[in-house]
């Protein structure tokens, strides 16, 4: 099946926003440039940057542009938590993640949407055979790669980029898993969901992307968020190890 097959079917594009008013209508345009059949739903924590006011004007010009205004900064994982439930009720077959500060490249998404087509999820990967990162500290690249190394490790999942967060999901992916369960409110959120992916017995692909360091705007990692993944990673690997198990093959 090629590209324009696969964007022919319900695709909506789930971004979350906090203080992203400088890039999000650059965003915007982008992927209508790239996927002009897809829809967008800007997922705002009441940026006090005004990030949802202005996704409300690219609303009113633009009718494959949705809104949700959440009244407070909860986390992305609770973001997107929100964001899926609205796109499974509105019947899209294909829920996209991706971030809106410019990391993840719009034209990238095709190929994603076409590998979706042979897998349940669908992971824009760094750190796979052909994905690059560009401009980003060698520290954040090193503590990412870390990351993963120490998920694999963790968790025994052979996911080369368990924290990429530029994703397609099936529908009925997201319908096989516990969404309401997920208390993961950071970046592992991603990790959480790739192991909900793998227990429930579902494929993933990894397709390489060019991760591209934002440009304008701040970074929202934090040491915070980097203690939640580290910790969760460590109690679902040595519960999993308790059990005679990996944590990726025990049935939620």
């Amino acid at each position: 099946m090629g590209e324009r097959d696969a964007v022919a079917r319900r695709v909506v594009i789930v971004m979350p926003t906090y203080n992203e008013r400088q890039n999000l209508e650059i965003m915007a345009s982008r992927i209508r440039e790239s996927v002009p059949g897809a829809d967008l739903l800007v997922v705002d924590d009441n940026s006090p940057d005004g990030t949802g006011d202005l996704a409300d004007k690219l609303c009113e010009a633009d009718p494959r542009v949705q809104v949700m205004h959440r009244m407070e900064k909860a986390g992305l994982g609770r973001a997107y938590v929100a964001g899926f439930a609205w796109a499974l009720e509105r019947g899209y077959d294909l829920i996209v993640e991706m971030d809106a500060d410019g990391s993840h490249r719009p034209e990238d998404l095709p190929r994603l949407l076409v590998a979706a087509e042979q897998a349940d999820a669908v992971i824009g990967s760094r750190y796979v055979p052909g994905g690059t990162v560009v401009n980003w500290p060698k520290s954040r690249e090193f503590l990412s790669r870390g990351a993963n190394v120490y998920n694999r490790a963790m968790l025994g999942v052979r996911v080369k980029d368990a924290t990429g967060g530029f994703r397609v999901y099936r529908a009925a992916t997201l319908r096989k898993i516990d969404l309401n369960g997920i208390e993961s409110a950071g970046y592992c959120f991603q990790i959480d969901m790739t192991l909900r992916v793998l227990q429930a017995g579902l494929t993933i692909t990894e397709v390489p992307i060019t991760f591209v360091e934002r440009e304008r705007g701040a970074s929202k990692m934090s040491n915070t968020v980097i203690f939640e993944a580290f910790s969760r990673v460590a109690k679902w690997g040595i519960s999993a190890r308790l059990h005679g198990h990996s944590a990726a093959s025990i049935r939620r």
